[in-house]
């Protein structure tokens, strides 16, 4: 019993001795941390003064031309001020709209295509006096479908660049599909009256 005893007290004075020297080193720690944060407070606070920018040798009348990246600044004399031409300035449509825009246009002339077109293939032989075959009709309503869509580009980069900076609506859009139903109907008219003459059938030449 008193072995036992004794090995409990030696382990018990071990336990304390190792927390005893635990504790002084984190004592020492916050000793050294509170030294620290001192001279931090003694040091004055960091002050930074008005950042200026210049632009006293730069000038931009349109947005557009290429960037040149570290010029010499005796290669730009002559130049005074930085002003922008606001009536020069062509901010592209937002890829979001311009698809919208797009896919509207497009279904819009679809549906055109498919109630209107063989009518307007009629009318077309009418007034020119001929009678012509109905696969020429299938030809010209395959070859429209496959210019729709850069047609359509074309009129929308046209119209954003007599628009800029303006909001699109539905008008502008039906200006679009207005100009692009002419340009088929034309298309259809010229189409057949430049065919060879041995197509068609009633013909009076």
């Amino acid at each position: 019993m008193d072995a036992e005893f004794y090995q409990y007290i030696k382990r018990l004075h071990l336990y304390v001795e190792h927390q005893s020297k635990k504790t002084a080193r984190l004592e020492k720690l916050v000793q050294e941390l509170q030294q620290e944060i001192a001279v931090l407070k003694e040091r004055p606070p960091v002050q930074i003064g008005n950042i200026e920018y210049k632009f006293d040798q730069l000038k931009v009348e349109t947005l557009e031309g290429t960037l040149n990246i570290g010029l010499n600044p005796t290669e730009l004399d002559g130049i005074e001020d930085f002003t922008v031409d606001q009536k020069a300035v062509n901010v592209p449509v937002p890829p979001k709209q311009l698809f919208k825009r797009t896919i509207e246009i497009e279904t819009a002339l679809n549906h055109y295509l498919e109630t209107d077109l063989e009518g307007i293939y009629r009318d077309a032989q009418k007034k020119l006096g001929i009678n012509v075959d109905d696969s020429y009709f299938t030809f010209i309503k395959e070859d429209i479908k496959k210019q729709l869509s850069g047609r359509v580009a074309a009129h929308i980069k046209e119209q954003s660049t007599n628009h800029r900076g303006t909001e699109f609506s539905p008008e502008l859009n039906e200006q679009v599909i207005g100009l692009l139903m002419q340009e088929i109907q034309n298309g259809v008219f010229l189409f057949l009256k430049n065919l060879p003459d041995k197509v068609k059938e009633g013909s009076s030449e």
